[in-house]
């Protein structure tokens, strides 16, 4: 392995990696029954079968992101967890959403408490 750095920036000749892997993929955490992220689910694609996403009050810190791809043919639901507030870009409203079968979201978090979520499928 060779790690170069010049004015440009940095060269690196073998793989990059970090705690979750490679840098250039995003970790898949597959599901097959209700879900509820959790601070090691930052920077990972979740994918549910079944039984839906819940998304809960101080369990991830500004600046944290998670997808969640509906890794079936019906819709789902995302939970809004207590003392959360999750805002659809879309309208700006808050409250549980929807998922439709096959669609993919995307959530950012500005705090523990705050976070927007967007994608596909999304109502």
């Amino acid at each position: 392995k060779k790690i170069e750095t010049t004015a440009a920036g940095v060269t690196v000749t073998g793989t990059v990696t970090d705690d979750k892997g490679d840098v250039r993929k995003i970790p898949e955490n597959a599901k097959t029954s209700a879900y509820a992220l959790v601070a090691a689910d930052a920077g990972k694609c979740i994918t549910s079968t079944s039984g839906g996403v819940t998304v809960n009050y101080n369990e991830f810190s500004g600046g944290s992101a998670v997808t969640i791809v509906n890794h079936s043919g019906s819709d789902m639901t995302i939970t809004q967890g207590s003392n959360l507030t999750m805002y659809n870009t879309a309208d700006a409203a808050t409250g549980n959403r929807t998922l439709a079968g096959r669609g993919m979201a995307t959530i950012w978090f500005q705090a523990q408490n705050l976070c927007y979520i967007s994608g596909a499928g999304l109502s």
